[in-house]
């Protein structure tokens, strides 16, 4: 029950203050899944202001399985020996179990695939993940299956082909058209002020580098330019790095809600099929065609591309149809 001095006090911070062994996004999480309720009625809004008197009721399952657990989900293998496997990740697969997606994961395929060989490596969380994709993007992924795999690519991803051989390629549908040809966008990031959940260019965070090249220009309804099919390669690998980058320099990528949002009457410059692609993208267009990097134990130059996936190859087709 609220007490006195509790009266008119936030539901979280109410919460928080009774509840030590949770931490506040974990009560968070609970708040907005329902599992509060005041008077007989669930509330959701973790700011909701209490009254004295009120009576809380506070459903907290029984924790999760500090490990995750091997599931049978199809893998898109490119390569795979006894160090590393090389998959082509789909669309709206999360690469780890967190918080709203304990399972479905691509460590649950993992594990299901490869078995006990992953244990321990990088973590119980995240056995075997030296780099990630975001949940929409597609593309080239490598995952370790021992610890000289591991410490390996761990190294390789933190140099990003500086002093060695690795390349992280992308291609990238871009609202507009840059001004020129090829460009380095060189640009620290580090978390939104204000939103947690994003990334932004901000003065003293993390290096961040970005090349890009113009591959070709779309134009819209007017026959002016709308769109670009951009190939970008990684220097540093920062979460949400090149829809950040590409967002700064006013060119969001196509179908990216986060970075993107203020572009969308653009797709009204769009022919009616590419409208509809879009649409029916539902995510930023955006795919890690391009994977090279030296073998762990053999150090063997390898290299993988891997076409655009199906909804990005009828984006361009269409788009192409427009010129």
């Amino acid at each position: 029950m609220v007490e006195g001095d509790e009266g008119s006090a936030r539901l979280d911070r109410v919460l928080a203050a009774r509840l030590p062994d949770l931490s506040r996004s974990r009560l968070k999480a609970l708040i907005l899944a329902g599992a509060v309720r005041l008077k007989a009625a669930e509330v959701r809004d973790p700011a909701y202001h209490v009254s004295s008197g009120d009576t809380i009721i506070i459903d907290v399952p029984e924790a999760a399985p500090p490990e995750p657990k091997g599931e049978d989900i199809a893998l898109d293998i490119v390569f795979e020996d006894d160090d590393i496997v090389v998959i082509n990740k789909p669309k709206g697969l999360v690469v780890h179990p967190a918080a709203g997606h304990e399972t479905g994961t691509l460590v649950n395929a993992l594990i299901a695939h490869c078995g006990t060989s992953l244990s321990g490596i990088g973590g119980v969380r995240r056995p075997g993940i030296v780099h990630r994709l975001d949940k929409d993007t597609t593309g080239l992924m490598v995952v370790a299956k021992n610890d000289l795999a591991h410490a390996s690519l761990t190294a390789q991803f933190a140099d990003h082909g500086r002093t060695g051989p690795m390349r992280r390629g992308y291609m990238a549908f871009a609202w507009g058209l840059p001004g020129r040809h090829r460009g380095t966008i060189d640009a620290p990031i580090d978390r939104h002020p204000h939103a947690r959940e994003r990334m932004a260019v901000r003065q003293g965070g993390r290096e961040a580098v970005t090349h890009w090249e113009l591959l070709q220009s779309f134009t819209g309804r007017d026959g002016k330019p709308v769109a670009a099919l951009l190939a970008c390669e990684l220097e540093t690998g920062r979460t949400h790095q090149i829809r950040v980058h590409l967002a700064h320099i006013g060119h969001p990528l196509m179908g990216d809600a986060v970075y993107g949002p203020h572009f969308k009457t653009k797709a009204n410059q769009l022919g009616q099929q590419s409208q509809g692609a879009l649409t029916a993208l539902g995510r930023q267009a955006l795919h890690a065609y391009l994977l090279v990097l030296e073998h762990p134990r053999t150090a063997e130059l390898l290299h993988w591309e891997a076409g655009l996936p199906e909804d990005l190859l009828l984006l361009e087709s269409v788009l192409k149809a427009a010129l």
